[in-house]
């Protein structure tokens, strides 16, 4: 998933705001920091706003790794993974975070899990959510009020790409049969979904454990893409139908206001009326 939002610079006096980002690399994915600049903004100004916000993102995403990481040696987890570290004696952060993802375990019927299937605790499946949420109230409480935050193709916004203006961001779906192209995008504001997130194999292969579909192909996805008003909400629902298959569909299209594209192993789509709504004005 990538942002396709533009406008982007049309150089100095120009009545169309810029556009620019900052990419960083951390937990293992790339974090990419769109920032439109109002038009009349000084070109230095607005660097050096976006370089500043991106500095502080970082931070805050490297600071999580440091503690979630289980390819660290040294972070929390992998303690926690050796034994040397219980869970009732790890940080503030962990003991949260654990508490938030067990109970959108109960909440998606055990289709979302912060344990590994050997009994580890794994808080993979929802820290790099966590990461983008804290980051985007650090982009609020900075003032910021427009912004797009990728990490690794989930995706949170604020405003508009266009200083207040109306306009939303456009979240684009990559296809899974082909990278280089795009299934949909999905427009992203205030006023509606604030975030999309997508789960797959066809990057990381097959990473996320099944719950439930006893190996049967025909039942589960091969990408799941979910838009929700937060970011905790696509990223774990979207993990989740991945993991549950159909069953786990079902469920989360009843229960929550979300809209899915979901890819089947076979290459057909599934759509909840928000995404076929944009297939429709597409065709």
């Amino acid at each position: 998933m990538q942002p396709i939002s533009k406008p982007h610079g049309h150089g100095q006096g120009s009545a169309e705001p810029c556009l620019r980002s900052r990419t960083f690399t951390s937990m293992g994915t790339v974090v990419s920091l769109a920032i439109p600049a109002a038009p009349g903004t000084a070109p230095q100004a607005a660097v050096e706003e976006l370089e500043a916000a991106t500095a502080v993102v970082e931070q805050l995403f490297n600071r999580l790794d440091r503690t979630f990481s289980l390819y660290r040696p040294d972070s929390e987890a992998s303690a926690m993974a050796r034994g040397e570290l219980a869970l009732m004696d790890a940080s503030t952060d962990v003991r949260r975070l654990y508490v938030e993802a067990t109970e959108w375990r109960t909440l998606a019927e055990g289709a979302f899990t912060a344990e590994r299937p050997d009994g580890v605790v794994d808080l993979s499946g929802i820290v790099k959510a966590h990461a983008i949420r804290e980051a985007g109230m650090s982009l609020l409480a900075l003032g910021l009020k427009d912004w797009c935050l990728n990490a690794g193709g989930d995706v949170l916004v604020n405003g508009s790409p266009t200083p207040g203006g109306a306009q939303s961001w456009l979240a684009g779906i990559v296809d899974p049969e082909d990278r280089t192209t795009l299934l949909t995008a999905f427009p992203l504001s205030n006023a509606g979904k604030r975030a999309l997130a997508t789960s797959g194999t066809s990057e990381r292969g097959h990473h996320i454990w099944s719950a439930g579909l006893q190996g049967a192909r025909d039942e589960g996805f091969r990408q799941v893409s979910v838009a929700a008003s937060d970011i905790i909400t696509a990223d774990v629902l979207a993990t989740a139908i991945m993991a549950g298959g159909a069953r786990t569909l079902a469920l989360v299209t009843s229960r929550w206001d979300v809209d899915v594209l979901a890819v089947n192993n076979d290459g057909g789509l599934l759509a909840t009326p928000g995404f076929r709504n944009l297939a429709a004005q597409n065709s």
